[in-house]
């Protein structure tokens, strides 16, 4: 499968997005690529949909897609996961933007706020089996209240992958709870944004938020070759699933894992290291070693479970990793 060149973007101080609308009302869906400026297999195959539109290969039957190739201009310019910061993070506009992911922010919040149904595309740094996050179950809760659960998990069944995570801003604000207290504990300075609950809003729950639903697909890692076919098979599936286009109907996944996020452990200095080059979902045993702080302190497995987004680069304050426990047997319907 061939896919578009990635474009040079000479000035990143702009965004785009492009929009097909068809003469039947129906769903509204937006496509976001390179939320992160280094992860780009969605950007190439946005680029490729859109190029299908224009040339008529594909119709809009129903509804309205948006499609946007590069969401943090700045960051895909600099080839880098951030600009100034990371942009999946306190995603809220404000009247005084500080950085460049705050000008992103007053642009895409609304933008989102215009569609039903949102589909980001990411990779990841370790790992190679694709997966798709959803998030909590009907709630009227005060952290994420949510009304479509059904329809947000459908859709993450369509997209062609079988492994699915769920959990995501509860164990952020869990440990955003532990982090205030190690630093208390330590008479540290309040670490700004990391200790704000909201930090661990990103762009499915600002799609949330607006009365929407949404579903990030983590579709390999960065550099996979098959990473933009993956991207592209799920677009396709999306419009198709939604009934935006005509085409075959999109069979749901029938068996799948899934795995809930319970615990996040943060790097409390730059050096902190793990023992090993952890990927993604690898299997850990209560106890097992994990990494050594600075200091010369062990971090071992809190429980039986799963690793998840460990990431040997973050900052001190800053999630080091995940823990997962395995949920299969609750399915995701």
């Amino acid at each position: 499968m061939q896919f578009p060149a990635l474009p040079e973007i000479p000035h990143p101080l702009q965004f785009k997005s492009v929009t097909f609308t068809a003469l039947k009302p129906g769903p509204k869906l937006i496509v976001l690529g390179a939320v992160h400026g280094n992860e780009v297999s969605g950007s190439k195959a946005i680029l490729k949909v859109i190029g299908e539109f224009e040339r008529g290969e594909l119709l809009l039957s129903t509804g309205q897609v948006t499609l946007v190739p590069i969401t943090n201009p700045l960051a895909y310019n600099r080839r880098q996961r951030n600009g100034d910061r990371n942009l999946n993070r306190n995603l809220t506009p404000t009247n005084t933007p500080v950085d460049f992911e705050d000008h992103v922010a007053n642009w895409l919040c609304p933008l989102l706020a215009q569609h039903d149904v949102l589909l980001d595309i990411h990779s990841f740094q370790k790992g190679e089996v694709p997966f798709a996050l959803f998030g909590p179950e009907n709630n009227r809760g005060t952290l994420q209240p949510f009304v479509h659960a059904r329809a947000e998990r459908e859709l993450a069944r369509c997209l062609g992958v079988t492994r699915f995570v769920d959990g995501w801003l509860e164990t952020y604000a869990k440990g955003v709870e532990n982090r205030v207290a190690y630093l208390k504990a330590n008479q540290l300075p309040d670490a700004g944004l990391n200790t704000d609950p909201r930090y661990g809003m990103g762009t499915t729950e600002c799609m949330r938020s607006s009365g929407g639903y949404a579903v990030t697909l983590e579709c390999g890692q960065h550099e996979a070759p098959t990473g933009p076919a993956v991207a592209y098979d799920a677009i396709d599936r999306t419009l198709r699933h939604l009934g935006l286009v005509e085409g075959a109907p999109v069979e749901l996944v029938q068996q799948w894992q899934r795995l809930t996020l319970v615990e996040v452990i943060d790097k409390q200095d730059d050096r902190d290291e793990f023992c090993r080059a952890w990927s993604s979902f690898d299997e850990i045993r209560k106890g097992e070693l994990i990494g050594i702080r600075h200091g010369g302190q062990e971090v071992r497995a809190p429980r039986d479970g799963f690793i998840v987004f460990p990431n040997s680069t973050s900052k001190a304050g800053q999630e080091w990793f995940y823990v997962a426990i395995d949920q299969s047997a609750l399915g995701c319907a």
